[in-house]
């Protein structure tokens, strides 16, 4: 239901493709729409729905979320960075379409994201949502999402402990998880300090063991079956929570994650219910 309803809000949102230039709208498209498990909108949804916020705010911010998302699988695929071919099982967008159309969705994408937000009410509160902006500004840039990339390109061929390649995926990963579930729980009643702390852990644990799970299907999964290359991690020499710990420690691992993050939700009643299955879901998907 929110998959659906995010692809058709997804679809209001970004450029019509007879809007000029009708190329790169096209593109922005093909990379946004039509694929993609919607985490980051399901966890908004699942942190909105926590504080009775109204679903017509939830979907804007989580559709920029995923625009910010997308833009950034856009410039991850590129030659210059993880030069793969496949993503969500199509072509990656600079296969379909170039390289520099490419670059220019991500550029494009990202400051979509900050305008639909700004385009519409999102809290009632200014101040709140000027924070909403904030933290999603912060888990986009060099101490976000940006920075884990950076991170991760220079890990290329070495040995990271486990603390470094926490740390890296904290931001590279994780930081865009957390801003789903942060802002997600301010569209309704913020919550007080101590329910935003135990939201923002719990929030860290999912996108930890996101990645984790990520790791090992990579070690473990098919191109098929995942909708994108199986095995480059190894080919491109990165460290992951496999190489690190081996597969049957990686999985013990990712559970243990997943029991805090329900550890995290326990003072929650039942209106956490979609929370806690997102939990689930993230460490026992298989694609």
């Amino acid at each position: 239901m929110v998959q659906a309803r995010m692809e058709e809000t997804l679809q209001r949102l970004l450029p019509a493709l007879d809007i000029v230039p009708q190329r790169l709208h096209r593109a922005m498209r093909y990379a946004v729409l039509g694929g993609g498990k919607r985490v980051r909108p399901l966890l908004a949804f699942a942190a909105g729905e926590l504080t009775r916020a109204d679903p017509a705010r939830i979907e804007i911010v989580a559709a920029a979320v995923e625009m910010i998302h997308a833009y950034s699988l856009v410039h991850d695929d590129m030659p210059c960075m993880d030069n793969d071919v496949l993503r969500r099982g199509k072509p990656t967008c600079h296969v379909e379409f170039d390289e520099a159309t490419a670059l220019l969705v991500g550029d494009a994408l990202q400051p979509l994201a900050f305008q639909i937000i700004a385009d519409h009410t999102i809290a009632d509160d200014a101040l709140t949502r000027i924070e909403m902006m904030r933290i999603l500004a912060a888990a986009s840039g060099s101490r976000g999402m940006a920075g884990g990339q950076a991170i991760d390109l220079a890990s290329v061929g070495k040995t990271l402990s486990l603390p470094e390649l926490e740390f890296m995926h904290i931001h590279k990963t994780g930081a865009l998880i957390r801003a789903a579930v942060a802002m997600g729980a301010r569209c309704g009643e913020v919550p007080e300090a101590r329910q935003l702390d135990r939201l923002e852990h719990y929030a860290k644990t999912v996108g930890l063991a996101f990645q984790v799970v990520d790791d090992v299907l990579d070690s473990d999964g098919s191109t098929a079956t995942l909708g994108k290359t199986a095995g480059k991690d190894a080919v491109q020499e990165k460290p992951t929570y496999v190489s690190i710990l081996g597969l049957a420690r990686a999985r013990a691992l990712a559970e243990e994650l997943r029991a805090e993050a329900h550890a995290a939700l326990a003072s929650f009643g039942a209106e956490a219910v979609r929370l806690r299955e997102l939990a689930d879901f993230i460490v026992l998907r298989k694609f």
